[in-house]
């Protein structure tokens, strides 16, 4: 049995490696989770949730919600919020209480980041706030501006490729049946999180997406429910029973039937 998580390129080379002694593979794997706003949510709390959740950890979340869909109608308020909350949250010293955002991984990550806030600019993104370089006051280190986009189609690199880093990217959807299609065309599942206050209707969306876990009007991780993705997020599942099977082998003993 091989358990893995990191990346969907290092998981195909983990499950290649495993399949010449038939090895079972359980892969937690990328994810470029769709953040579904719908338009009856409480757009502020909403907004300003998704951008906390999506900046967590410097943004290397598996999970992070980093694909906001907002309806088109609420688009421009939607980015004002998302703009004052990115640009209220300081980048600092993670050793330090009031920094929010520390720096990432390592280099490799630091200009894997900047390429793709280059190209979100060059393939004609809006970007809101953050971007390319340093923050302001420093001069080294891998720390990452906090960085909205605006005006994101679900064509575009920063959109389909997962950039773990402190990069959220908000699309405009037309209505219900739209909103679900964008968040299901990625080849992630990982995750997935629905806001809005007509209960019949969020459980409407959130079992139309197509991804292991859905997160419903901020609800956080439960550490007794199955975790895992679809697609190319991986296969297999981590906590509760669910994790403890993927461990276990099933096995048949066969008795004569009693006379």
């Amino acid at each position: 049995m091989m358990s893995f998580t990191g990346s969907t390129r290092a998981g195909v080379a983990v499950a290649r490696a495993a399949a010449n002694t038939v090895k079972r593979v359980a892969q937690e794997l990328g994810g470029k989770s769709a953040n579904v706003i719908l338009d009856d949510a409480d757009l502020e709390k909403a907004v300003e949730g998704g951008v906390e959740a999506m900046f967590l950890n410097s943004g290397q979340s598996c999970n992070a919600p980093s694909r906001m869909l907002v309806p088109k109608t609420l688009h421009d308020e939607a980015v004002a919020i998302a703009r004052k909350a990115a640009e209220s949250t300081n980048v600092g010293d993670p050793r330090l209480k009031d920094s929010k955002i520390g720096p990432v991984v390592s280099k490799v990550q630091f200009d894997k980041i900047q390429r793709l806030i280059e190209a979100g600019i060059e393939e004609g993104a809006t970007l809101v706030t953050g971007g390319t370089g340093l923050p302001e006051g420093f001069n080294r280190g891998y720390f990452i501006k906090p960085t909205i986009f605006a005006n994101v189609s679900n064509e575009m690199t920063i959109a389909r490729e997962e950039i773990f880093g402190p990069v959220l990217c908000i699309l405009p959807y037309t209505n219900e049946e739209d909103a679900i299609e964008i968040a299901n065309d990625t080849p992630y599942g990982l995750s997935a999180y629905v806001s809005g206050r007509t209960e019949e209707r969020v459980q409407s969306v959130a079992r139309q997406l197509r991804a292991g876990n859905v997160h419903i009007n901020g609800a956080g991780l439960d550490f007794n429910a199955p975790f895992g993705g679809y697609k190319q997020s991986g296969n297999g599942r981590e906590w509760g029973e669910f994790g403890f099977e993927e461990f276990l082998e099933v096995k048949a003993v066969m008795n004569p039937a009693a006379a």
